[in-house]
């Protein structure tokens, strides 16, 4: 009998958030607190967070002046924290506290990412490729964050800026189209069979 399952493969289920609609708990004011930080932000803007930390860095600081969602807590961590909080990451380099936040986050029932620590995390924050509305998320499995970046830099290269016009258009004909959702497809279809075809 033959096995058509493949023995490694990835089976993380990628999910875009709201997380202007969520609340954000990051735990870390440091360098990698900033580095988790950055990386919601610049996806989310409007994001929701409270950022907690025995110290924060005076680039965290000066950063979230241009985000108003974004809260800083100068003090240690603790479990109240988690109260009002969908998400969570933590992002610290001792891997006492970052251990202690990852069991508590489960004890609340908490998604949470800990940097660095693949076994105690329930997602990643992966690369991230944007073209205007159009954004692909890329995931190594926690695997290696380098090959996640070279594929970005190499998608970056790849995917033309016009990208962004292209689904105003797509918008723009899918609004004027007639028929059920079956018809609408099949007319997409047609229109966009060139966009993969090599000339």
């Amino acid at each position: 009998m033959v096995n058509n399952i493949s023995p490694a493969q990835n089976e993380l289920f990628p999910v875009f958030l709201k997380l202007k609609q969520l609340r954000l708990l990051i735990v870390g004011g440091g360098y990698v607190g900033m580095e988790k930080l950055q990386a919601v932000l610049a996806n989310s803007p409007a994001a929701v967070i409270t950022l907690v930390a025995s110290e924060i860095s005076g680039e965290i600081k000066e950063l979230v002046k241009e985000y108003p969602g974004v809260t800083l807590v100068e003090r240690p961590y603790q479990l109240s924290d988690f109260d009002n909080i969908d998400i969570a990451i933590a992002a610290i380099n001792d891997p006492v506290v970052s251990g202690q936040v990852a069991m508590d986050a489960k004890l609340k029932g908490i998604l949470i990412n800990v940097a660095d620590k693949p076994d105690l995390c329930d997602f990643y924050l992966g690369s991230v490729v944007q073209k205007g509305n159009l954004k692909v998320a890329i995931s190594t499995n926690g695997k290696s964050p380098t090959i996640a970046k070279r594929v970005k830099e190499m998608l970056n290269e790849t995917l033309p800026d016009e990208l962004d016009s292209l689904l105003d258009n797509m918008q723009a004909i899918r609004n004027k189209m007639t028929g059920d959702f079956t018809d609408k497809v099949r007319q997409l279809n047609e229109i966009t069979k060139n966009l993969s075809q090599n000339k």
